[in-house]
């Protein structure tokens, strides 16, 4: 645990020091994003555009990550336990892409149907059955909605067939 806490310090100390962009927090055991790092981060939170959480152990996001963070444009959760969003996550303007696979979801994350910018929405082996497909097809950005490995229900796999302004994927069975 120290290693691990050690080694966040180290990323976040070399991420502030040189001003970088990116704050990549992959396979650190992280259970939760730790709130002190706002303050250790306070110079730079206006310059990250892409964070990455992968394969930690998150069980959920608090809203004052997606409000500090809200220059981003790439969002990583790959690999953990969430089961949803926080409604604050509709504050990242910016956001193009979100990668949510191998989580907990159950439920498709609506908020992110209202974030116009989005364009790649990768929600690959969770446990979602419905989507909104009309809503994401009114999105103006999505091009990839990655919905493979998922229970998706048969109406919902039907959609594959409508003229959709965007690329469903979904596992062929």
């Amino acid at each position: 645990m120290a290693k691990d806490a050690a080694r966040v310090a180290r990323i976040v100390n070399e991420t502030v020091a040189e001003r970088r962009n990116r704050l990549d927090l992959s396979n650190c055991k992280l259970t939760t994003f730790p709130v002190a790092l706002f303050k250790v981060m306070e110079d730079v939170l206006g310059n990250i555009q892409f964070v990455s959480l992968e394969n930690n152990e998150l069980n959920s996001i608090t809203g004052s990550f997606m409000t500090n963070f809200n220059q981003l444009q790439e969002l990583n959760f790959e690999g953990n336990f969430l089961k949803q969003l926080p409604d604050e996550v509709k504050t990242l303007k910016h956001l193009k892409t979100i990668n949510l696979a191998r989580n907990k979801f159950s439920v498709f994350p609506d908020q992110l149907t209202e974030l116009t910018t989005l364009e790649n929405i990768n929600l690959e082996a969770n446990e979602i059955n419905e989507v909104p497909m009309g809503r994401l097809n009114s999105m103006p950005s999505l091009k990839l909605l990655n919905m493979k490995l998922n229970p998706l229900n048969i109406a919902t796999q039907a959609a594959e067939q409508m003229e959709l302004t965007f690329e469903l994927l979904v596992t062929a069975e």
